[in-house]
């Protein structure tokens, strides 16, 4: 029988240990590194340099199904400014969204579900990189991650503000809103600002293109949709006394269907190439499609309701609350296989906003993830 205290203490050290040392997408050598190192004293199979430096542990037990785990390793580009012992060693680097916490988890996992194979078939442990904006998990699909490591299910968890300490929340659809950027440049005829008639402004146009972007969301899409259009950047000239020659704005569109995601698009595409035909303007919009929606496959999210209910009882177990705004790049696993992904409630006295500098995972709901991911191989996996 393994020692759950002593577990949880070791997962503990491998999280603060992963957060002094962080690193960006594609980059995680160190923390593969450990990763597979750990895995492999755990006693299992493993293969590296998967989606670059993604790492997959194999737990065979007879034959039988096969289930997913999966965690992200990587980091952001922020710099910490809380005050913690284990506080990040790298400059302008820091586990801002609680990755280092999904990695120790599902390490202790890993060894305890290897120490007492209550399971008959095949649990892979999906390590993966370059979450944060870099589609990982596609990377590592496209390196033949699911030909290689064929599996019944796949699922992933993220740790959450907002909800309580060792709550779980899951939907039966949506979890998490589709990634979407943009950037739209106008071009148009630089000129002396005190003389604005012998040129065609390119910001007066820009600004107008804005608010025009804001009626979308409020004028062509359901007020029973959800969907977010920000304009996040706004970049043009280079002195007070010269009309540029041209301006380029930058953003996001979130959505919460894919439907509407192609709607937002579309409807884009139509605003500028009206603008596009102005006497003396350019104006080009390159849309880059990045995330999905982050969709539960219905009877996987009923499987991890029903082991969060036993597992935390009724009161911390959350089923079809609302969806977050946010993005995931788990969205391509369950594109690819079923599966569902949920959240892990990690507030206490107060909630820090994941990608804040301050913000730090809960080491205390590390126990509850070990256990909940060994009930669901346990019940998922039956001898």
């Amino acid at each position: 029988m393994i020692d759950m205290k002593q577990l949880v203490a070791d997962a503990t050290k491998w999280r603060r240990s992963f957060h002094q040392h962080p690193e960006l997408g594609f980059n995680e050598h160190q923390t593969s590194q450990k990763v597979a190192e750990l895995l492999t004293s755990f006693g299992l199979e493993v293969q590296t340099e998967i989606g670059v430096t993604g790492v997959v542990g194999v737990l065979k037990n007879g034959d039988g199904p096969t289930i997913g785990l999966r965690a992200d390793m990587d980091a952001l580009p922020i710099q910490e400014l809380g005050c913690a012992d284990h506080k990040s060693q790298h400059k302008g680097c820091m586990h801002a969204c609680g990755h280092d916490g999904h990695t120790a988890m599902l390490l202790g996992a890993a060894c305890y579900l290897a120490a007492e194979k209550p399971f008959q078939g095949t649990v892979y442990f999906i390590f993966q990189p370059a979450e944060e904006n870099l589609g990982g998990a596609q990377k590592m699909i496209e390196d033949g991650l699911f030909e290689r490591f064929p599996v019944d299910a796949v699922y992933g968890l993220h740790n959450w503000p907002g909800l309580p300490a060792g709550d779980i929340a899951v939907n039966d659809g949506a979890m998490m809103a589709s990634l979407d950027t943009f950037e739209i440049k106008v071009t148009g005829k630089g000129c002396h600002a005190a003389m604005p008639h012998m040129g065609v402004d390119p910001i007066v146009a820009a600004s107008d293109l804005v608010l025009r972007l804001q009626t979308i969301v409020s004028r062509h899409v359901s007020p029973l949709e959800s969907a977010v259009l920000s304009v996040t950047m706004f970049n043009s000239g280079e002195a007070i006394n010269v009309l540029p020659e041209s301006a380029t704005l930058q953003g996001t569109v979130r959505c919460l269907n894919s439907q509407v995601r192609k709607q937002v698009e579309q409807v884009m595409t139509e605003y500028v190439a009206s603008y596009d035909m102005s006497p003396g303007l350019q104006v080009s919009l390159t849309f880059n499609r990045g995330y999905p929606v982050t969709t539960n496959h219905p009877e996987n999210a009923a499987i991890i309701y029903e082991v969060a209910k036993g597992l935390c009882g009724q009161d911390k177990a959350h089923h079809n609350l609302q969806p977050s705004m946010a993005s995931e790049d788990f969205a391509f696993m369950l594109e690819t296989c079923p599966g569902a992904y949920f959240w892990l409630g990690v507030d206490e006295d107060e909630s820090i906003a994941l990608h804040n500098p301050y913000y730090d995972f809960n080491d205390k709901v590390i126990e509850v993830a070990i256990k909940f991911w060994y009930e669901l191989v346990k019940q998922q996996l039956p001898k």
